[in-house]
């Protein structure tokens, strides 16, 4: 029995289920659950196929930092935090199958990994070229797919500039700032010097005839 093609055929359903579940839920906290899921299902695709650099960078990169930033950017939207922070009971169980999901996942790989004498295939070419697997990829990633790389560096700078520019959008009803207006500011715009001319307190009237008699 080939368990290299079961578990991919495995990885690769749980990948493209929790993919369509991100787009489909209408919860932004469960649509990142499923996220992390997504992104766990296809670094377990990486490290089954050999390329261990590539599945250990996309847990620590995505699952790590992205979805801290994607979290981020849900509580800047127009979102009821209030609402997301009441009853946080009932994520639990989306949380609970995203976790049985990917401790089966890494169960599975490891347990299959460790059954077989000899490496996953795609090994073979970094072993044949006598080089690690990191300095395999960066050879063929910098050499013959650096066009590629140009473009999908080009794509998420755009990316990243868009989603600056739709958060900055002038919106009613919130407290925006200016970066441009408060780079211009000067000293006499915050500190303004009043001059007031000293006066004498009034002397005090003398009592009238008749007070302070008892």
């Amino acid at each position: 029995m080939d368990w290299i093609k079961i578990l991919f055929y495995a990885f690769a359903a749980s990948a493209v289920v929790s993919a369509g579940a991100v787009v489909s839920v209408r919860n932004p906290v469960n649509a990142a659950l499923c996220l992390i899921l997504t992104f766990f299902s296809v670094a377990c695709v990486w490290l089954l196929v050999g390329a261990e650099f590539l599945g250990v960078a996309l847990v620590l990169v995505y699952v790590g930092a992205v979805m801290v930033l994607f979290l981020f950017v849900v509580m800047m939207l127009d979102v009821d935090v209030a609402a997301l922070r009441e009853g946080w009971v009932r994520f639990l169980p989306v949380g609970i199958v995203v976790a049985v999901v990917m401790l089966v996942q890494m169960l599975a790989l490891i347990g299959v990994k460790a059954s077989l004498a000899t490496p996953f295939p795609d090994n073979a070419a970094a072993a044949a070229a006598d080089a690690g697997n990191t300095q395999w990829l960066a050879h063929h990633l910098f050499t013959g797919f650096i066009l590629p790389f140009e473009f999908a560096a080009v794509i998420l700078t755009v990316a990243v500039i868009a989603a600056v520019m739709i958060t900055l959008r002038k919106r009613t009803g919130i407290k925006t700032q200016n970066p441009s207006a408060q780079s211009r500011v000067k000293a006499s715009d915050r500190l303004r010097m009043v001059s007031m001319p000293a006066e004498k307190p009034a002397p005090a009237a003398p009592p009238a005839e008749g007070e302070g008699q008892a």
